[in-house]
């Protein structure tokens, strides 16, 4: 064994022998008692302000959730302020504790202060999901349930968190979106109106009968009782295409009914106009033979 070792070891067996030594477990014991019976009473009062912070935190949110949900605001947002007036309490009280402990409250929120700072630069992108989380949920542009178009995505709000945002695409695939890309594009909320026109370009034959085939279009309007009347459903001539006369359907439903009420219009229309002669052109290519004389 070297020098260096022996000293090692000389140290460990001293400290060894101070700690098993009676003399040096008693002064460890009434330094113990002694600080406890000077700062006993107030840990053990700012223990009970946790313990009653905690409580008193939570029935706090709770009443505050059940208020909201009372006066019908939107689930998310009950949510979030639920969440923020837990914390916030909290927060508070954890502080009053801190200080009923004899815990220098000032140097402690400096030092909390400057690791907050810290802590924001490595996570600016996180905060910049959390602020546009919060923007998003105060302005209401979209509310669970709605079918919205954002970030080039299309589906329906599942959650509306602080920091992301959960969509359920038409074919049941789960699309997770940070907040800060939502508010940087354009937002499209399919669902957000009672109300949806349909908007249908229905071509026929330049040989048909026009009026007829608008009489015809009429007619499976009104007997659709999905289709509102009021707006009243507009039908007429928009466009004299190359090959066809494009007749614009303009009629109304309510939200929840448009695509299952589009698509048997569609159908309708197509069966109508056949029974009727009416012919609804596609693109084709005439080919003219010519013989020539060798």
């Amino acid at each position: 064994m070297n020098g260096a070792e022996k000293s090692v070891a000389d140290a460990v067996s001293g400290f060894q022998l101070d700690f098993l030594n009676t003399g040096f477990l008693s002064n460890l014991a009434n330094d113990a008692i002694a600080f406890i019976s000077i700062n006993g009473l107030r840990i053990i009062v700012a223990l009970l302000v946790l313990f009653i912070g905690r409580i008193v935190s939570k029935q706090l949110s709770v009443i505050t959730e059940k208020i909201m949900i009372k006066a019908k605001v939107d689930e998310i947002l009950t949510s979030f302020i639920k969440a923020i007036i837990y914390y916030v309490l909290l927060a508070a009280f954890v502080v009053a504790a801190l200080g009923q402990a004899g815990i220098n409250i000032t140097s402690f929120l400096a030092v909390l202060g400057a690791a907050g700072l810290a802590v924001g630069l490595a996570l600016k992108d996180t905060l910049s999901n959390f602020a546009a989380g919060v923007m998003l949920i105060l302005l209401r542009l979209f509310k669970k349930g709605d079918y919205v178009t954002i970030a080039g995505t299309s589906g329906t709000v599942q959650e509306l968190s602080a920091f992301f945002t959960d969509l359920s695409t038409p074919d049941n695939q789960r699309v997770v979106i940070p907040n800060s890309s939502i508010l940087k594009s354009v937002i499209i909320n399919t669902t957000a109106r009672p109300r949806r026109r349909i908007d249908l370009v229905i071509g026929i034959g330049y040989n048909d009968d026009i009026p007829k085939a608008k009489e015809i279009i009429h007619e499976v309007i009104a007997a659709d009782s999905r289709l509102l009347k009021d707006p009243a459903p507009a039908v007429m001539v928009g466009e004299l295409g190359a090959s066809s006369v494009d007749i614009l359907v303009r009629p109304w439903v309510k939200t929840s009914e448009y695509f299952s009420t589009k698509c048997a219009l569609l159908e309708q229309i197509k069966i109508s106009f056949d029974k009727a002669g009416i012919s609804i052109p596609y693109p084709q290519t005439d080919v003219h033979l010519y013989k020539t004389e060798e």
